[in-house]
């Protein structure tokens, strides 16, 4: 009686177990699934070239990277090319037209840069504005090294936007090139060489950024702001960056004549051993006090510049 009823509960359990199994996986070979495959979203279809995988908005692709050979990206237009943003209401031109040209972009002594290009090479105005100075002669010697002088033959403009550029080491200037008159952005001043201290060095342009100060305060426009940034910016297509701003925050630190603190003095004379120098002045003006003696008075001659 007892061994029956356990039969009886035996073979109950073993039938929910049997249940249980059926409703918990299908039917089916041991390790393989019978369940049906889920379609995958997108699959390389014969209209895709070399089987890619074609991809969903926006760009990315869809489906599994087993399949994925390349990405086709959605349809859209050609980039737009933009210009340089505008920095100012001024256009500038780089000061070397028509050459290959090189320039140091550091402080040597001076807040100024030498732009190196070949003999002849056109100097032009880097803005619309108006000739301030202009010097023909080259008058700088070693011997005496005068610093109004080491610039050779150059020329100033004081362009529009208040600022004042130099280019120095001139070999020639343009006729037409007098203080006053107006010239455009590009427009040529002179040719490059190597008068003033550059003699002994190859052809460039001496060129220098400042304020507008009098002549005797010549220590200023050979350079109060460091010129390589707007040189780069003017020669890779941005025309509009303008050192103006930069200039007259200077002048505002330092006012409109500071003095002179680098390369200021000149070199004294040079004299001869044992006073000779002092001995042939004297006997100069010794002769020239017995010829004013024997001659009879005369008017004055007047010379007029040429």
């Amino acid at each position: 009686m007892r061994s029956g009823r356990l039969a009886a509960v035996a073979a109950a359990a073993v039938a929910v177990a049997g249940l249980t199994a059926a409703c918990g996986a299908p039917a089916g070979v041991a390790g393989v699934s019978s369940l049906p495959p889920v379609p995958r979203a997108e699959e390389p279809t014969p209209d895709t070239p070399g089987g890619a995988v074609r991809a969903s908005e926006g760009g990315s692709a869809v489906g599994d990277s087993d399949h994925m050979r390349s990405v086709i990206p959605p349809p859209a237009p050609d980039p737009v090319r933009l210009p340089p943003p505008k920095m100012s209401a001024y256009t500038y031109a780089f000061p070397v037209k028509g050459c290959r040209v090189s320039y140091a972009r550091k402080l040597l002594v001076l807040p100024k840069t030498v732009i190196w290009a070949g003999k002849g090479c056109a100097f032009v105005s880097p803005v619309n504005g108006v000739v301030r100075e202009v010097n023909v002669q080259n008058r700088w010697v070693p011997s005496t090294d005068r610093g109004q002088d080491r610039e050779g033959r150059f020329v100033t403009v004081l362009g529009e936007d208040g600022v004042v550029y130099l280019g120095g080491h001139l070999d020639s200037v343009e006729p037409d090139v007098q203080p006053g008159a107006k010239v455009k952005a590009g427009q040529r001043l002179g040719r490059l060489g190597n008068s003033g201290n550059a003699r002994d060095t190859a052809s460039n342009l001496y060129f220098a950024i400042s304020w507008p100060a009098p002549p005797e305060y010549w220590w200023i426009r050979r350079g109060m702001v460091e010129p390589w940034d707007y040189l780069d910016a003017w020669y890779d297509g941005n025309r509009t960056l303008s050192p103006k701003k930069a200039v007259f925050a200077l002048r505002k630190r330092v006012g409109k004549l500071p003095a002179c603190d680098q390369l200021c003095a000149a070199k004294a004379p040079p004299t001869t051993k044992s006073g000779a120098t002092e001995k042939a002045d004297k006997t100069t003006k010794t002769r020239a006090s017995v010829r004013r003696q024997n001659q009879p008075e005369e008017e004055p001659t007047l010379v007029t510049p040429g």
